[in-house]
């Protein structure tokens, strides 16, 4: 399948092509605030997941605007969530008033309310975030110290014709975690692997897609993160790609020409749509990475997250009817470096957004 490219749409890469030749390094400011707080159609957050021994996985993001539709658009805002080993969920979104929040232009360093994340930086690159969120229910009191160094697919900005832009960070593509969770009133000594993230745009993103796949692959000595964004017909159907490999600390690998494939789709009477069981990416000569869904972590219809006035709007007027998948996947990982093919194996956790039937309905 050949993917759509929109010549108006302007990718950062540093070439040639749609990869980087040159991978540029990140700064501390790229992980700093970059919009105009409180303006109109200018959309940022801080985003933080950590897979944990014991099989809880946790979500947190710090939001200067709130990019979601819905009464809460364009807040600033601060969410938990806490998946248990039994599979229930806490999820709570806590707004905040403008005078509750502060962000550096300069650097990593957030306060919303109580809540904060701030950054420092070792003499070699590696950086060590500690964040800080907490509500009635959920608390997390994590350290991330870098074990791969911060990324970004070329300048980590995409332009989308005359729409406005989207920019993709990350300035923790694999982390070490440790630190501490209250889960009600029980607190959890707590350890595993995360991640860290950042965007900001200055249009309304989900206004042009069809879907979106994103995740990461950590196997014993290989990092990826990648993310597969189908645009729609306003931009041509233009098709997002990006991702990163890493052995050990070190980047080889920063590119948007991978082919992506689908396959074996599977109907989701919660959620409204269809997931792929089997998603391949193959970058030829250097990578591929087979994914083979072993199990749906979440399925959620996200309109059951709206009041049900905008449900209806979303739904019957703006013709949205958007779906989440969390998966569980078994991935088969095949790296080329210097003429040698390594083979490693695990499981990793991906997840995909849908604004349009995948698949054929069965």
């Amino acid at each position: 399948m050949t993917d759509n490219v929109n010549p108006n749409v302007k990718e950062g890469w540093t070439g040639p092509g749609r990869r980087d030749g040159t991978i540029l390094p990140m700064k501390p400011e790229d992980d700093a605030l970059h919009i105009d707080v409180g303006a109109k159609n200018q959309f940022e957050w801080w985003y933080f997941d950590a897979t944990l021994e014991g099989g809880y996985t946790l979500v947190a993001f710090f939001y200067a605007a709130y990019p979601n539709p819905g009464l809460d658009t364009g807040k600033i805002a601060v969410e938990l969530t806490l998946l248990r080993p039994d599979g229930t969920k806490t999820q709570k979104v806590i707004k905040y008033k403008k005078s509750q929040f502060f962000a550096s232009k300069e650097e990593p360093h957030v306060t919303i309310g109580s809540n904060t994340m701030k950054a420092t930086f070792t003499e070699d690159g590696f950086s060590i975030y500690e964040i800080f969120l907490e509500d009635e229910d959920l608390m997390f009191e994590l350290t991330y110290k870098a074990q791969v160094k911060g990324w970004m697919p070329g300048d980590g900005y995409s332009y989308f014709a005359n729409l406005g832009y989207f920019a993709w960070v990350v300035p923790l593509p694999r982390a070490s975690v440790t630190g501490h969770i209250r889960d009600g009133d029980k607190m959890l000594d707590v350890s595993g692997v995360g991640y860290h993230d950042h965007n900001w745009l200055d249009f309304s993103f989900q206004s042009i897609i069809e879907y979106w796949m994103w995740g990461r692959v950590y196997s014993e000595n290989y990092s990826v993160a990648y993310a597969f964004i189908q645009c729609n017909e306003k931009v041509d159907r233009h098709a997002v790609k990006v991702l990163m490999g890493a052995k050990g600390s070190e980047i080889f690998l920063s590119s948007g020409e991978y082919e992506f494939t689908q396959e074996d789709f599977v109907y989701s009477e919660v959620a409204g749509h269809s997931y792929p069981q089997s998603i391949t990416i193959n970058v030829p000569g250097e990578l591929e990475i087979k994914l083979d869904v072993a199990k749906v972590l979440e399925q959620v219809n996200m309109l059951d997250n709206f009041n049900p006035v905008l449900a209806f709007l979303a739904k019957n007027v703006l013709r949205l009817k958007p779906g989440y998948f969390r998966l569980k996947s078994d991935f088969t990982l095949k790296a080329t470096r210097d003429q040698l093919e390594t083979v490693e194996t695990g499981s990793t956790s991906h997840e995909v957004v849908t604004f349009k039937q995948l698949g054929a309905r069965e």
